[in-house]
């Protein structure tokens, strides 16, 4: 059984609810078992084996399963006074958007007070949906419970054995796609995206000239004062262009002279990227790119080659990924 934790039932702020709904728990389970016991009852051979060995209940319980109507209804009435209540507290605190939303979200409540047949049995939905909101507010602890522990096991072995098939079968499929050759790629390529090549060329020119507009032009002159500088670096490290210093006279000034043009031509050739990129002048180099990731069809067709060895390798990936799914892990914790 699970252990009531009393300081986050004191400190709570639906104490008053939570108190409540023990006490229905308590009245649904005794109301569930009275149900359940009157339902054996119903059997003649368990009013002889009474009769015979326990009279004085059966005296006792017989007059209670003749009008057991009354007394369920008894029941009943206390169930549909806490809905109503619990309904007007809603309302009141607009817990839900409309005032009639409570009794179609709280049906099995409903249901379950319909005193005949199987609806009485829906009760113990109304048992689950207190329990979990006791676990909600960490008032108990469903998980510690070894009935919990118990269905929780069976339902992941359940769980992991549907999934594990699923996804062997989703597996085997691929393996069949990959080595039969499936067609899809060749279709998108083909009838999607080659016949928007244009489209595709002018969309990534206007992005990229639009990206390289927003990030460069705006810190052009912290770009150049950055390349210079990582240039000016770089060349003082390099030891051929040092010995230009133990030149007579001109050596230094050969060198700086040296060092501020190669910072100069660098710079100057990278903006002049990120200016052709930020411009219109940007869709012939895009289109380039673009044909080469979606050639011609016909081109294409008469220079594709069968890859055996990289379908052979991704086969042997997606196999060894089944072996593993097949690893029973519940069998394992049981």
């Amino acid at each position: 059984m699970f252990t009531i934790n009393r300081a986050n039932l004191k400190s709570s702020h639906q104490m008053v609810w939570l108190i409540i709904d023990f006490l229905m728990l308590g009245l649904l389970i005794f109301n569930l078992a009275l149900i359940i016991f009157d339902s054996i009852y119903n059997f003649e051979a368990i009013q002889k084996f009474l009769e015979a060995h326990a009279g004085g209940f059966k005296e006792v319980y017989h007059p209670i399963h003749i009008n057991f109507i009354f007394y369920d209804l008894v029941f009943v009435s206390i169930f549909l006074t806490e809905f109503a209540v619990r309904w007007a507290y809603s309302v009141g605190t607009k817990v839900y958007d409309r005032w009639y939303f409570y009794p179609f979200i709280h049906w099995y409540d409903l249901a379950g007070c319909i005193p005949t047949g199987g609806f009485r049995f829906l009760r113990v939905l109304r048992v689950i949906s207190i329990v979990y909101r006791l676990h909600k507010y960490n008032i108990i602890d469903v998980t510690k419970t070894r009935t919990f522990q118990f269905f929780n096991f069976y339902y992941e072995a359940f769980m992991e054995e549907l999934s594990d098939r699923i996804v062997i079968k989703v597996l085997s499929g691929a393996q069949n796609e990959i080595n039969q050759g499936s067609p899809l790629f060749d279709r998108i390529q083909n009838d999607i995206l080659y016949p928007r090549r244009e489209m595709i060329s002018d969309w990534i020119s206007a992005r990229v000239a639009q990206a390289a507009e927003e990030g460069y032009v705006p810190n052009r002159g912290a770009l150049r004062s950055y390349l210079e500088n990582r240039v000016d670096n770089a060349l003082k490290q390099n030891t051929e262009l040092s010995r230009l210093r133990f030149l007579p006279v001109v050596g230094s000034t050969i060198q700086e002279a040296l060092e501020e043009a190669v910072g100069d031509i660098v710079a100057d050739v990278i903006h002049q990227i990120l200016d052709d990129l930020a411009s219109t002048r940007n869709h012939a180099f895009i289109e380039d790119i673009v044909t080469v990731f979606l050639p011609d069809p016909e081109h294409r067709e008469a220079e594709e080659m069968e890859n055996e060895e990289l379908i052979r390798l991704i086969d042997e990936i997606i196999e060894a990924i089944k072996k593993q799914v097949r690893v029973k892990r519940w069998r394992k914790e049981l």
